[in-house]
């Protein structure tokens, strides 16, 4: 019974590390996904029938909302 609780114990720290380095990378991605929004992005992709580069720029002022 005592391994058990033992092994339970372990299993219920690996969760709590694991929630923690979850919200850590939340908090990370998040940020840059707002300052990358902030910006003008340009995408070239080159059209496959003709061979022509055509340029696509991303525009947004619209801020991501974090956790509440």
């Amino acid at each position: 019974m005592a391994e058990q609780d033992l092994e339970i114990e372990q299993i219920v720290k690996r969760l709590d590390m694991l929630n923690h380095r979850l919200d850590s990378m939340d908090s990370v991605i998040t940020s840059l996904v707002e300052r990358v929004m902030g910006r003008l992005l340009t995408m070239e992709v080159t059209c496959p029938k003709c061979g022509e580069i055509i340029q696509v720029n991303i525009t947004s002022s619209v801020r991501l909302r974090g956790k509440e």
